[in-house]
């Protein structure tokens, strides 16, 4: 981060400039404090992690939220209701640290936290924060981007509304945030970071979606925008294992395992500033590239159409005719048992599902998608869930509309890293267990 900002001041907690290994990967290690960059590192967890759930229960839950936020998107709505978001973050708050459980989102840019005194849940009182101010004038670059806010003695009021009427409601003021734990030496904090503190938060009552939310989105608001760092990435784990997933921003982000490097273009979309798009101009299952119309996968000059980036849902989903054409050629390749679920529910809806060899060997054909510049391959994990124990099934939906969602599970397994002064994403195979 350039030294000459000056709404924000970096505090590092602990720190040692030396070569990093992390998961047997060698990654190069820029020293962020001698090159005046912000850096830093924390884990994320899935939302439903530790609610002793059963495979079927996380399956079901997490093929839901797909499915609403894919119906948002698809109707323009491009904020979505509590319960539909995917991962948490452990993000600390305001002098002494307090510790929230928050929404990772890239597809919003306001962070905001629940503020107040409750006796119901975890809220942030300003109060008992030194740090805490409300100093956002009413005519600043943040209040005017909200998508609705009023004055109020100069201090800027906002309703940030989702698709459902839910949302959060409060005021802009700045805080010191915390990211990471000093439990290893290192934490990072950061000075006046323009966030919502929130006195309503109609939708997120209780424990849905944490304490609040942190906005990866390409906004000015966001957190990305503030700290005014182009880099960040993410290896995300399977959602049925315990292992958390990690998230990198600035420096840290900078990181890359050994491994194949693909790259390919951020896509901006005329009508949706916050949002990241990729392109995707084919499809190849075995040796097969399916005759998918080019125009499939656009992004049309209206904002229609196009490829969403977007770690907040679960499935792939891609307009029915590309759906229809994906499902046939699987269906013809796999030589396998179709299983019939028993009700609706027993494999979330997912189908079709085949039944997988006593063995547990069967090589599931090839699936690679061409970007613009590249190709990258889908591991089985990506476009295979195993709803059941022994039973697979395809992880990839048609979206009912013209908007594809390339989601979380075709992204697990590779470290995804977003560079907005490149505009361009790189993706890298990775185990990303304890990254």
């Amino acid at each position: 981060m350039a030294s000459a900002v000056c709404f924000l001041f970096v505090f590092v907690c602990a720190f040692a400039a030396q070569a990093l290994s992390i998961s047997g990967h060698d990654f190069i290690h820029i020293d962020d404090l001698r090159n005046n960059r912000l850096g830093f590192r924390t884990t994320i967890k899935h939302i439903d992690a530790g609610k002793n759930l059963t495979r079927s229960e996380l399956i079901k839950r997490a093929v839901e939220r797909g499915n609403f936020r894919n119906k948002c998107r698809q109707s323009g709505t491009s904020l979505v209701k509590p319960g539909s978001f995917e991962y948490l973050m452990n993000v600390g708050m305001g002098t002494p640290t307090k510790y929230f459980s928050l929404v990772m989102d890239t597809g919003s840019d306001l962070n905001w936290v629940k503020c107040g005194i409750s006796t119901q849940e975890q809220t942030f009182n300003p109060a008992n924060s030194s740090s805490y101010n409300t100093d956002v004038s009413c005519s600043s670059k943040f209040c005017n981007a909200l998508p609705e806010s009023y004055c109020s003695d100069d201090i800027c009021n906002y309703s940030y509304g989702y698709g459902d009427g839910s949302g959060s409601i409060g005021i802009l003021a700045k805080e010191t945030i915390t990211f990471g734990t000093s439990k290893k030496g290192r934490c990072t904090r950061v000075k006046n970071v323009t966030f919502g503190c929130a006195d309503d938060w109609p939708g997120f009552k209780g424990d849905i979606n944490g304490e609040g939310l942190i906005g990866l989105g390409r906004g000015t608001l966001s957190l990305i925008s503030q700290l005014q760092e182009p880099q960040f990435s993410y290896c995300l784990t399977p959602l049925l294992e315990s292992e958390t997933s990690s998230l990198f921003l600035g420096s840290y982000a900078l990181f890359l395992p050994r491994g194949p490097v693909r790259k390919t273009p951020i896509v901006r979309n005329p009508s949706d500033s916050t949002s990241y798009y990729i392109s995707i101009l084919g499809i190849i299952i075995g040796r097969k590239r399916l005759d998918i119309p080019p125009e499939t996968f656009a992004l049309n000059p209206d904002g229609s159409g196009g490829v969403l980036v977007d770690s907040g849902t679960t499935l792939f989903y891609m307009p029915d005719s590309a759906y229809d054409l994906v499902e046939k050629e699987l269906t013809e390749l796999i030589k396998l048992e179709q299983y019939i679920p028993h009700n609706k529910t027993e494999t979330a809806g997912l189908k079709p599902c085949w039944t997988i060899p006593s063995s547990g060997k069967y090589s599931f054909p090839k699936f690679i998608l061409h970007l613009n510049g590249t190709y990258i391959e889908l591991f089985t994990e990506n476009y295979l869930y195993e709803a059941i124990p022994g039973v697979q099934c395809l992880a990839i939906a048609p979206s009912h509309g013209s908007l594809s969602i390339f989601g979380n599970v075709a992204q697990q397994g590779y470290l995804v890293r977003y560079d907005l002064a490149r505009e361009e994403y790189t993706f890298v195979p990775t185990n990303c267990k304890g990254i």
